[in-house]
Protein backbone atom coordinates (compact mmCIF):
# COMPACT_ATOMS: atom_id res chain seq x y z
CA UNK A 1 0.00 0.00 0.00
CA UNK A 2 1.41 3.36 -1.04
CA UNK A 3 0.98 6.48 1.05
CA UNK A 4 1.56 10.18 0.43
CA UNK A 5 4.73 12.07 1.26
CA UNK A 6 3.15 13.99 4.14
CA UNK A 7 1.93 10.71 5.67
CA UNK A 8 5.34 9.09 5.24
CA UNK A 9 7.01 12.01 6.98
CA UNK A 10 4.62 11.72 9.91
CA UNK A 11 5.82 8.13 10.29
CA UNK A 12 9.46 9.25 10.11
CA UNK A 13 8.81 11.90 12.77
CA UNK A 14 7.43 9.20 15.10
CA UNK A 15 10.75 7.38 14.82
CA UNK A 16 12.77 10.55 15.39
CA UNK A 17 13.99 10.88 11.79
CA UNK A 18 14.89 14.47 10.89
CA UNK A 19 12.46 16.00 8.36
CA UNK A 20 11.57 19.63 7.61
CA UNK A 21 8.52 21.20 9.21
CA UNK A 22 5.43 20.98 7.01
CA UNK A 23 1.65 21.42 6.73
CA UNK A 24 -0.90 19.66 4.52
CA UNK A 25 -4.14 21.02 3.07
CA UNK A 26 -6.73 20.27 0.45
CA UNK A 27 -8.04 23.84 0.41
CA UNK A 28 -6.18 26.53 -1.53
CA UNK A 29 -7.77 29.18 0.69
CA UNK A 30 -5.71 27.88 3.62
CA UNK A 31 -2.35 28.28 1.89
CA UNK A 32 -1.69 31.85 3.06
CA UNK A 33 -2.29 30.95 6.70
CA UNK A 34 -0.15 27.82 6.53
CA UNK A 35 2.63 29.75 4.83
CA UNK A 36 2.67 32.15 7.79
CA UNK A 37 2.60 29.23 10.27
CA UNK A 38 5.82 27.97 8.69
CA UNK A 39 7.42 31.35 9.29
CA UNK A 40 7.36 32.61 5.70
CA UNK A 41 10.49 32.84 3.59
CA UNK A 42 11.29 29.92 1.28
CA UNK A 43 8.52 27.30 1.32
CA UNK A 44 8.10 24.34 -1.04
CA UNK A 45 4.59 23.71 -2.35
CA UNK A 46 4.31 19.99 -3.15
CA UNK A 47 1.47 18.19 -4.90
CA UNK A 48 0.50 14.95 -3.17
CA UNK A 49 -0.09 12.16 -5.68
CA UNK A 50 1.14 8.57 -5.87
CA UNK A 51 3.61 9.10 -8.70
CA UNK A 52 7.21 10.09 -9.12
CA UNK A 53 8.56 12.90 -11.28
CA UNK A 54 6.30 15.51 -9.70
CA UNK A 55 8.84 18.30 -10.03
CA UNK A 56 9.20 17.74 -13.77
CA UNK A 57 5.47 17.20 -14.33
CA UNK A 58 2.94 19.52 -15.96
CA UNK A 59 -0.30 20.73 -14.36
CA UNK A 60 -3.47 20.76 -16.51
CA UNK A 61 -7.09 21.70 -15.92
CA UNK A 62 -8.23 18.21 -17.02
CA UNK A 63 -7.05 14.61 -16.80
CA UNK A 64 -6.34 14.23 -20.52
CA UNK A 65 -3.21 16.26 -21.40
CA UNK A 66 -3.93 16.17 -25.13
CA UNK A 67 -7.21 18.05 -24.73
CA UNK A 68 -6.69 19.94 -21.45
CA UNK A 69 -5.22 23.40 -20.93
CA UNK A 70 -1.80 23.72 -19.34
CA UNK A 71 -1.80 25.55 -15.99
CA UNK A 72 1.86 25.48 -14.98
CA UNK A 73 5.10 23.53 -15.23
CA UNK A 74 5.97 21.45 -12.20
CA UNK A 75 3.98 19.83 -9.43
CA UNK A 76 6.58 20.92 -6.87
CA UNK A 77 7.25 24.66 -6.71
CA UNK A 78 9.40 26.86 -4.48
CA UNK A 79 7.60 29.91 -3.12
CA UNK A 80 9.71 32.86 -2.07
CA UNK A 81 6.82 34.87 -0.66
CA UNK A 82 3.17 34.54 0.32
CA UNK A 83 1.89 35.59 -3.11
CA UNK A 84 3.92 32.83 -4.77
CA UNK A 85 2.64 30.25 -2.27
CA UNK A 86 -0.99 31.22 -2.86
CA UNK A 87 -0.53 31.22 -6.63
CA UNK A 88 1.14 27.79 -6.73
CA UNK A 89 -1.33 26.34 -4.25
CA UNK A 90 -4.30 27.59 -6.27
CA UNK A 91 -2.82 26.18 -9.48
CA UNK A 92 -2.29 22.77 -7.91
CA UNK A 93 -5.32 22.00 -5.76
CA UNK A 94 -8.15 20.56 -7.84
CA UNK A 95 -6.15 20.46 -11.07
CA UNK A 96 -4.37 17.51 -12.69
CA UNK A 97 -0.67 16.64 -12.64
CA UNK A 98 0.85 14.62 -15.46
CA UNK A 99 4.26 13.03 -14.85
CA UNK A 100 6.41 10.38 -16.46
CA UNK A 101 4.76 7.84 -14.12
CA UNK A 102 1.08 8.71 -14.48
CA UNK A 103 0.61 7.15 -17.93
CA UNK A 104 -1.69 8.68 -20.51
CA UNK A 105 -3.87 10.51 -18.02
CA UNK A 106 -3.02 13.03 -15.32
CA UNK A 107 -3.81 12.56 -11.63
CA UNK A 108 -6.02 14.99 -9.77
CA UNK A 109 -4.24 16.85 -6.98
CA UNK A 110 -6.47 16.58 -3.93
CA UNK A 111 -3.92 17.79 -1.39
CA UNK A 112 -0.72 19.81 -1.27
CA UNK A 113 2.08 19.82 1.28
CA UNK A 114 3.74 23.06 2.33
CA UNK A 115 7.25 22.46 3.64
CA UNK A 116 9.72 24.85 5.22
CA UNK A 117 12.66 25.56 2.94
CA UNK A 118 15.99 23.83 3.55
CA UNK A 119 19.45 25.31 3.09
CA UNK A 120 20.78 22.51 0.87
CA UNK A 121 24.48 21.76 0.76
CA UNK A 122 24.46 18.42 -1.11
CA UNK A 123 21.87 15.94 -2.29
CA UNK A 124 22.09 12.14 -2.02
CA UNK A 125 19.84 9.18 -2.82
CA UNK A 126 18.93 6.38 -0.40
CA UNK A 127 16.36 3.60 -0.36
CA UNK A 128 15.68 0.48 1.69
CA UNK A 129 13.96 -2.50 0.09
CA UNK A 130 14.14 -6.30 -0.08
CA UNK A 131 16.48 -7.94 -2.55
CA UNK A 132 14.88 -11.32 -3.23
CA UNK A 133 18.06 -12.61 -4.84
CA UNK A 134 19.88 -12.49 -1.50
CA UNK A 135 16.73 -12.79 0.67
CA UNK A 136 17.71 -9.74 2.71
CA UNK A 137 16.87 -6.06 2.96
CA UNK A 138 19.37 -3.88 1.17
CA UNK A 139 20.19 -0.20 1.43
CA UNK A 140 20.86 1.29 -1.97
CA UNK A 141 22.43 4.72 -1.97
CA UNK A 142 24.19 7.16 -4.27
CA UNK A 143 25.91 10.53 -4.34
CA UNK A 144 23.58 11.46 -7.23
CA UNK A 145 20.54 12.61 -5.27
CA UNK A 146 17.57 14.40 -6.79
CA UNK A 147 17.80 12.38 -10.01
CA UNK A 148 15.91 9.33 -11.25
CA UNK A 149 17.85 6.38 -9.88
CA UNK A 150 17.17 4.49 -13.13
CA UNK A 151 19.02 7.19 -15.04
CA UNK A 152 21.94 7.01 -12.63
CA UNK A 153 22.03 3.21 -12.94
CA UNK A 154 22.08 3.52 -16.72
CA UNK A 155 24.67 6.26 -17.10
CA UNK A 156 26.90 5.95 -14.03
CA UNK A 157 26.27 2.59 -12.31
CA UNK A 158 29.53 2.90 -10.40
CA UNK A 159 27.94 5.70 -8.36
CA UNK A 160 25.36 3.35 -6.83
CA UNK A 161 26.31 1.53 -3.61
CA UNK A 162 24.53 -1.47 -2.08
CA UNK A 163 24.61 -2.63 1.52
CA UNK A 164 23.03 -5.88 2.67
CA UNK A 165 21.45 -5.77 6.12
CA UNK A 166 21.13 -8.91 8.22
CA UNK A 167 17.48 -8.79 9.31
CA UNK A 168 18.16 -10.67 12.56
CA UNK A 169 20.33 -7.84 13.91
CA UNK A 170 19.33 -4.86 11.75
CA UNK A 171 21.47 -1.97 10.58
CA UNK A 172 24.60 -1.58 12.70
CA UNK A 173 26.27 1.74 13.64
CA UNK A 174 29.43 0.85 11.72
CA UNK A 175 27.31 0.23 8.60
CA UNK A 176 25.63 3.61 9.00
CA UNK A 177 29.07 5.24 9.19
CA UNK A 178 30.17 3.29 6.10
CA UNK A 179 27.22 4.69 4.16
CA UNK A 180 28.10 8.25 5.17
CA UNK A 181 31.76 7.69 4.34
CA UNK A 182 30.90 6.41 0.84
CA UNK A 183 28.65 9.40 0.30
CA UNK A 184 31.51 11.72 1.20
CA UNK A 185 29.74 13.25 4.17
CA UNK A 186 31.96 15.50 6.33
CA UNK A 187 33.18 14.39 9.75
CA UNK A 188 30.95 17.01 11.40
CA UNK A 189 27.84 15.16 10.20
CA UNK A 190 28.90 11.61 11.16
CA UNK A 191 27.30 11.41 14.61
CA UNK A 192 23.97 12.97 13.64
CA UNK A 193 23.97 11.23 10.25
CA UNK A 194 24.56 7.77 11.74
CA UNK A 195 21.76 8.36 14.25
CA UNK A 196 19.52 9.49 11.35
CA UNK A 197 20.21 6.29 9.36
CA UNK A 198 19.63 4.00 12.35
CA UNK A 199 16.27 5.66 13.05
CA UNK A 200 15.39 5.44 9.36
CA UNK A 201 16.06 1.68 9.47
CA UNK A 202 13.87 1.42 12.58
CA UNK A 203 11.03 3.11 10.69
CA UNK A 204 11.43 0.74 7.74
CA UNK A 205 11.64 -2.38 9.88
CA UNK A 206 9.13 -1.33 12.54
CA UNK A 207 6.41 -0.50 10.02
CA UNK A 208 7.01 -3.58 7.81
CA UNK A 209 7.69 -1.38 4.80
CA UNK A 210 8.13 -2.91 1.38
CA UNK A 211 10.09 0.14 0.25
CA UNK A 212 11.33 3.36 1.80
CA UNK A 213 12.98 5.87 -0.52
CA UNK A 214 14.56 9.21 0.37
CA UNK A 215 15.33 11.27 -2.73
CA UNK A 216 16.88 13.62 -2.08
CA UNK A 217 18.58 12.80 1.18
CA UNK A 218 20.08 16.18 2.02
CA UNK A 219 23.22 17.37 3.75
CA UNK A 220 22.47 20.92 4.85
CA UNK A 221 25.01 23.71 4.88
CA UNK A 222 25.16 23.26 8.66
CA UNK A 223 26.18 19.60 8.12
CA UNK A 224 22.87 18.04 9.16
CA UNK A 225 21.37 15.01 7.37
CA UNK A 226 17.61 15.31 6.72
CA UNK A 227 14.96 13.63 4.55
CA UNK A 228 13.73 16.16 2.03
CA UNK A 229 11.37 13.74 0.30
CA UNK A 230 10.01 10.31 1.19
CA UNK A 231 8.23 7.52 -0.65
CA UNK A 232 6.86 4.81 1.62
CA UNK A 233 5.10 1.57 0.70
CA UNK A 234 3.67 -0.85 3.25
CA UNK A 235 4.02 -4.59 2.72
CA UNK A 236 0.41 -5.69 2.17
CA UNK A 237 1.20 -9.11 3.65
CA UNK A 238 2.04 -7.49 6.99
CA UNK A 239 -0.88 -5.06 7.19
CA UNK A 240 -2.59 -7.23 9.82
CA UNK A 241 0.16 -6.13 12.20
CA UNK A 242 -0.60 -2.46 11.51
CA UNK A 243 -4.38 -2.00 11.63
CA UNK A 244 -4.01 1.77 12.13
CA UNK A 245 -2.13 2.06 8.84
CA UNK A 246 -5.29 1.20 6.88
CA UNK A 247 -6.60 4.73 7.46
CA UNK A 248 -3.64 6.08 5.48
CA UNK A 249 -4.99 4.48 2.30
CA UNK A 250 -6.23 7.06 -0.22
CA UNK A 251 -8.85 5.48 -2.51
CA UNK A 252 -8.79 8.54 -4.79
CA UNK A 253 -5.29 7.49 -5.89
CA UNK A 254 -6.50 4.07 -7.03
CA UNK A 255 -8.14 3.19 -10.32
CA UNK A 256 -11.92 2.92 -9.60
CA UNK A 257 -12.15 -0.28 -11.63
CA UNK A 258 -9.29 -1.86 -9.70
CA UNK A 259 -10.99 -0.92 -6.43
CA UNK A 260 -14.24 -2.47 -7.64
CA UNK A 261 -12.42 -5.62 -8.74
CA UNK A 262 -10.87 -5.91 -5.28
CA UNK A 263 -14.39 -5.93 -3.80
CA UNK A 264 -15.17 -8.94 -6.03
CA UNK A 265 -11.84 -10.63 -5.12
CA UNK A 266 -10.70 -10.41 -8.74
CA UNK A 267 -7.06 -9.97 -9.73
CA UNK A 268 -7.43 -7.02 -12.10
CA UNK A 269 -4.95 -4.49 -13.46
CA UNK A 270 -6.11 -1.86 -15.93
CA UNK A 271 -4.01 -1.31 -19.04
CA UNK A 272 -4.36 1.05 -22.00
CA UNK A 273 -5.47 -1.35 -24.77
CA UNK A 274 -8.83 -2.19 -26.34
CA UNK A 275 -9.32 -5.94 -25.74
CA UNK A 276 -10.84 -6.93 -22.42
CA UNK A 277 -9.27 -10.17 -21.17
CA UNK A 278 -10.85 -12.69 -18.77
CA UNK A 279 -8.58 -15.64 -18.05
CA UNK A 280 -8.05 -18.22 -15.30
CA UNK A 281 -4.44 -18.35 -14.17
CA UNK A 282 -1.79 -15.66 -14.16
CA UNK A 283 0.51 -17.42 -16.61
CA UNK A 284 -2.28 -18.02 -19.11
CA UNK A 285 -3.35 -14.40 -18.67
CA UNK A 286 0.13 -13.17 -19.58
CA UNK A 287 0.28 -15.47 -22.62
CA UNK A 288 -3.17 -14.25 -23.70
CA UNK A 289 -2.08 -10.62 -23.54
CA UNK A 290 1.04 -11.42 -25.55
CA UNK A 291 -0.83 -13.18 -28.34
CA UNK A 292 -3.41 -10.37 -28.55
CA UNK A 293 -0.53 -8.00 -29.29
CA UNK A 294 0.81 -10.42 -31.92
CA UNK A 295 -2.63 -10.34 -33.53
CA UNK A 296 -2.36 -6.56 -33.90
CA UNK A 297 -4.43 -5.30 -30.97
CA UNK A 298 -3.67 -4.47 -27.33
CA UNK A 299 -4.94 -5.86 -24.01
CA UNK A 300 -7.08 -3.50 -21.96
CA UNK A 301 -6.47 -5.34 -18.72
CA UNK A 302 -5.02 -8.23 -16.81
CA UNK A 303 -7.88 -10.19 -15.22
CA UNK A 304 -7.33 -13.54 -13.53
CA UNK A 305 -10.64 -15.00 -12.31
CA UNK A 306 -8.89 -17.94 -10.64
CA UNK A 307 -9.74 -21.61 -10.69
CA UNK A 308 -13.42 -21.38 -9.84
CA UNK A 309 -14.89 -19.42 -12.73
CA UNK A 310 -18.69 -19.49 -12.19
CA UNK A 311 -21.62 -17.35 -13.33
CA UNK A 312 -21.13 -14.80 -10.53
CA UNK A 313 -17.39 -14.52 -11.11
CA UNK A 314 -17.81 -14.13 -14.86
CA UNK A 315 -20.62 -11.57 -14.47
CA UNK A 316 -18.50 -9.49 -12.12
CA UNK A 317 -15.62 -9.79 -14.57
CA UNK A 318 -17.86 -8.52 -17.38
CA UNK A 319 -18.92 -5.54 -15.26
CA UNK A 320 -15.31 -4.59 -14.50
CA UNK A 321 -14.13 -5.01 -18.09
CA UNK A 322 -17.07 -3.08 -19.57
CA UNK A 323 -16.48 -0.27 -17.11
CA UNK A 324 -13.46 0.65 -19.25
CA UNK A 325 -14.72 2.74 -22.20
CA UNK A 326 -11.64 1.76 -24.24
CA UNK A 327 -12.75 -1.88 -24.46
CA UNK A 328 -13.93 -2.75 -27.98
CA UNK A 329 -14.09 -6.55 -27.59
CA UNK A 330 -13.78 -9.22 -24.89
CA UNK A 331 -11.70 -12.39 -25.04
CA UNK A 332 -12.45 -15.15 -22.51
CA UNK A 333 -9.69 -17.75 -22.39
CA UNK A 334 -10.20 -20.50 -19.80
CA UNK A 335 -8.37 -23.77 -19.30
CA UNK A 336 -10.62 -26.39 -17.72
CA UNK A 337 -8.37 -28.11 -15.24
CA UNK A 338 -9.75 -27.42 -11.78
CA UNK A 339 -13.08 -26.29 -13.24
CA UNK A 340 -14.89 -28.15 -16.03
CA UNK A 341 -15.38 -26.24 -19.29
CA UNK A 342 -19.13 -27.03 -19.54
CA UNK A 343 -19.68 -25.36 -16.16
CA UNK A 344 -17.72 -22.32 -17.34
CA UNK A 345 -19.80 -22.22 -20.56
CA UNK A 346 -23.05 -22.23 -18.60
CA UNK A 347 -21.61 -19.54 -16.34
CA UNK A 348 -20.72 -17.40 -19.35
CA UNK A 349 -24.24 -17.76 -20.80
CA UNK A 350 -25.88 -16.85 -17.50
CA UNK A 351 -23.53 -13.90 -16.98
CA UNK A 352 -24.11 -12.66 -20.54
CA UNK A 353 -27.84 -12.59 -19.81
CA UNK A 354 -27.31 -10.65 -16.59
CA UNK A 355 -24.90 -8.08 -18.06
CA UNK A 356 -25.47 -6.00 -21.18
CA UNK A 357 -22.50 -6.95 -23.36
CA UNK A 358 -22.38 -4.40 -26.17
CA UNK A 359 -19.04 -5.47 -27.68
CA UNK A 360 -17.98 -8.63 -29.56
CA UNK A 361 -17.34 -11.61 -27.28
CA UNK A 362 -14.83 -14.33 -28.16
CA UNK A 363 -14.60 -17.47 -26.01
CA UNK A 364 -11.94 -20.14 -26.05
CA UNK A 365 -12.36 -23.05 -23.61
CA UNK A 366 -9.83 -25.84 -23.46
CA UNK A 367 -9.56 -28.84 -21.18
CA UNK A 368 -12.10 -31.02 -19.40
CA UNK A 369 -15.43 -31.23 -21.30
CA UNK A 370 -14.28 -28.62 -23.82
CA UNK A 371 -16.32 -30.24 -26.64
CA UNK A 372 -19.48 -30.19 -24.51
CA UNK A 373 -18.81 -26.55 -23.65
CA UNK A 374 -18.42 -25.63 -27.29
CA UNK A 375 -21.79 -27.20 -28.07
CA UNK A 376 -23.45 -25.38 -25.17
CA UNK A 377 -22.15 -22.03 -26.42
CA UNK A 378 -23.22 -22.79 -30.01
CA UNK A 379 -26.80 -23.53 -28.89
CA UNK A 380 -27.06 -20.56 -26.53
CA UNK A 381 -28.48 -18.20 -29.15
CA UNK A 382 -26.04 -15.52 -27.99
CA UNK A 383 -23.61 -13.71 -30.25
CA UNK A 384 -20.53 -15.53 -29.08
CA UNK A 385 -17.55 -16.26 -31.32
CA UNK A 386 -16.10 -19.62 -30.29
CA UNK A 387 -12.37 -20.21 -30.83
CA UNK A 388 -10.57 -23.55 -30.87
CA UNK A 389 -7.03 -22.42 -30.11
CA UNK A 390 -5.36 -19.44 -28.46
CA UNK A 391 -4.07 -17.96 -31.70
CA UNK A 392 -7.48 -18.48 -33.32
CA UNK A 393 -9.15 -16.61 -30.46
CA UNK A 394 -6.77 -13.67 -30.63
CA UNK A 395 -7.26 -13.35 -34.37
CA UNK A 396 -11.05 -13.49 -34.00
CA UNK A 397 -10.92 -10.68 -31.43
CA UNK A 398 -8.66 -8.55 -33.63
CA UNK A 399 -10.89 -9.14 -36.70
CA UNK A 400 -14.01 -8.22 -34.71
CA UNK A 401 -12.45 -4.91 -33.64
CA UNK A 402 -11.35 -4.09 -37.19
CA UNK A 403 -14.86 -4.82 -38.53
CA UNK A 404 -16.31 -2.59 -35.83
CA UNK A 405 -14.03 0.24 -36.87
Amino acid sequence: MKIHEYQAKEILRRYGVAVPDGRVTGNAAEVAGLYKELGGGIVAIKSQIHAGGRGKGIVYDGEHPKTATKIQDGGVKVAKNEADAVNYGTNLVGNYLHTIQTGDIAKKVMKIYLEKGTDIGREFYLSILVDRAVCKPIIMYSTEGGMDIEEVAHKTPEKIFRLEVEPAIGLQPWQAREILFNLGAPAESMKQGADFLLKLWNAYYGEDAAMLEINPLVLTKTNQIIALDCKFTFDDNAMYRHPDAAKLHDPSEEDPLELKAAEFNLNYVRLDGNVGCMVNGAGLAMATMDIIKLAGEFPANFLDVGGGANATTVANGFRIILGDPNVKAIFINVFGGIVQCDRVANGIIQAAKDVNIHVPLVVRLKGTNADIAKEILAKSGLKILVADELKDGAEKVADAIRIGK
